[in-house]
């Protein structure tokens, strides 16, 4: 036996509805109705006016006009009934059957289809909050089809140059030097580097990176970081300096992970810029401490400044693969951020520098 449909159901179910009460109104009619037509022709008669002998005469006429009145109210109340429950199944039923098709061409990979709007309020919110699942999903769809790629370009490059040196030693058209060996060391370090931050994303991006955050003073971790980024700059590079004071307000943070935000905006300072001055400075609001790292480096052109904190960004003239970085440090650091209550920006002006500033919330 087929199984019947939302619409089968639903306008079955109206038609039940409807015998119910037209069975209801015949039966109540057919008992009552002629009791209250003798009580009143009692109630009419009186001295001098007796209806005795033509009371069931009249009784019998009222219940043959009674039972043809009925039978065509009945005959045209079902058509309207059925017509109007219908109409009314079509109306609540054809957004869910659209749905239907627009998840079915979701799982065939078409990411286009949208619901229409209903103009019953139930039905339309319904709508508004699959549309806005739909633009989700395509979007996730969007992203997971982007980092696939983008993970097979980073990845291709140093396997292919791996791939190169093994088969020219192999077959023996290069010897074998320190020199290549630290090159394949080199490519094989980057590969590392790369899974390790993937695995990092990962972990930032589904929550499962624990958070423990208490009441710290940062100034003893801004000090402690300038000063080892400062041993390992160059004498001809830029000069790192830090601009806090030591009875900075107490800030609610993870230690270890406000750590990993600054190490990863400082190293991208250092990455690129070549001279000048890297400036940490600090500050305060009502509600929030905030961090600012400023160079003077080779800075982000105006198009490309909305895409900094997406995943394997990289601008043509001011990122690039042999400066080391694996595009997904910003990335890590904006969901850090995040994940602390606290937010971050980026404004910079090409060839003359950037400022990476975040901030995270005071303890109360």
């Amino acid at each position: 036996m087929a199984k019947v449909g939302l619409r089968g159901r639903l306008f079955l179910s109206h038609l039940l509805v409807m015998l119910i009460g037209v069975t209801s109104l015949v039966i109540i009619g057919k008992i009552s109705s002629p009791r209250f037509f003798v009580s009143n022709l009692e109630q009419l008669e009186g001295p001098g006016f007796r209806l005795q002998y033509i009371r069931t005469r009249l009784i019998e006429g009222f219940e043959i006009a009674w039972n043809r009145s009925t039978f065509w109210s009945v005959l045209a109340g079902t058509t309207a009934a059925v017509g109007l429950s219908y109409w009314l199944t079509q109306r609540i039923t054809k957004p869910l059957t659209q749905m239907e098709e627009i998840t079915q061409k979701f799982a065939s990979g078409e990411w286009s289809e949208r619901m229409s709007f209903s103009d019953i309020p139930e039905l339309n919110q319904l709508a508004l909050s699959f549309n806005k699942m739909a633009a989700s999903l395509q979007n996730v769809e969007k992203e997971r089809r982007e980092l696939i790629s983008d993970l097979t370009h980073e990845l291709r490059t140093p396997l292919t140059i791996v791939r190169g040196y093994l088969e020219e030693i192999a077959d023996g058209h290069i010897e074998p030097s320190p020199l290549i060996y630290q090159q394949l060391a080199k490519e094989t370090k980057r590969l590392e580097r790369l899974v390790n931050d993937l695995q990092e994303l990962s972990k930032v991006e589904s929550g499962y990176l624990p958070i423990h955050q208490k009441p710290v003073n940062l100034y003893p971790l801004l000090t402690s970081l300038v000063q080892r980024f400062s041993d390992q700059l160059l004498e001809e590079g830029p000069t790192l300096q830090l601009d806090s004071k030591p009875d900075s307000p107490l800030v609610l943070a993870d230690l270890d992970r406000t750590e990993q935000i600054l190490v990863n905006l400082l190293g991208n300072a250092i990455r690129y810029t070549e001279t000048g001055t890297i400036l940490v400075k600090t500050g305060n609001d009502l509600n929030f401490f905030w961090v600012a790292v400023m160079d003077t480096g080779i800075g982000i052109s105006p198009e490309d400044l909305p895409h900094v904190f997406e995943r394997f960004w990289r601008a043509d003239r001011s990122r690039s693969r042999n400066s080391g970085g694996t595009g997904i440090g910003l990335a890590i650091t904006r969901r850090l951020v995040e994940l602390q209550g606290g937010r971050i920006a980026v404004s910079s002006r090409l060839g003359e520098g950037s400022t990476f500033q975040f901030c995270l919330p005071l303890a109360k």
